[in-house]
């Protein structure tokens, strides 16, 4: 049975979502070699960010009132500055690929453990004074006003940060990928979504699998 999330409108938001399932633990399987690469400062991508992007991503934030700037900046913009340092993360290979391709894109995305989230699932903008854990050491964020996936439990993914209590683990075997793409930009999302399915598709053992979207009345 596939994945379904219920999706409030919003005249901005276009969205990219996928779920991919492993054979075995996430923790035994190896970034592929050619995800690896697209790491390096130079590098050649199909995609490649741009202050336009920027703006429309930046745009599609403040849409409920959510301020996108310092530590609250889109994650896409974050990446894209490792790239640069030379500082880009390495995790696993579901996150190394995701990380790779919105750093290449410009597009936030996110990556939650599917087993860990909890009761049915919204995207939609957070009401005021919404917080959730993002990192181990128990800092919060407030994503008043983002727009965010929802469980049972509060925010899981933002195009921000993601929820620490539903990120991948070396346990991990089903993940719910969503990428955060702005109807300004005009065939950006498709195109990265595409890009970023064939990449996983790369990954030893994946299987990728549709998720059922639901506007919401």
């Amino acid at each position: 049975m596939s994945l379904t999330i219920t999706v409030e409108p919003h005249p901005l938001l276009e969205l990219g979502v996928f779920v991919t399932r492993l054979p075995r633990a996430l923790g035994t399987i190896v970034t592929p070699a050619m995800v690896a690469s697209l790491a390096d400062p130079d590098t050649t991508a199909p995609l490649a960010p741009s202050e336009q992007v920027k703006t429309a991503i930046r745009d599609l934030l403040r849409h409920g009132g959510f301020k996108p700037a310092g530590r609250s900046k889109p994650a896409s913009e974050y990446l894209i500055s490792t790239l640069i340092d030379g500082s880009f993360p390495r995790i696993n290979a579901l996150v190394d690929t995701c990380n790779v391709v919105s750093m290449h894109s410009g597009l936030p995305i996110s990556v939650v453990d599917v087993a860990k989230l909890d009761g049915p699932l919204t995207i939609r903008i957070a009401p005021p004074e919404t917080t959730y854990v993002f990192n181990p050491s128990g800092q919060t964020i407030d994503a008043s006003g983002l727009v965010c996936l929802f469980d049972d439990r509060g925010p899981a993914g933002t195009p921000v940060k993601d929820a620490q209590r539903t990120k991948t683990d070396e346990h991990t075997r089903t993940v719910l990928s969503i990428l955060w793409g702005s109807q300004a930009l005009k065939g950006l999302t498709p195109r990265t979504h595409g890009w970023y399915r064939q990449l996983v598709g790369r990954i030893e053992g994946a299987t990728i699998e549709e998720v059922d979207l639901q506007l919401a009345p």
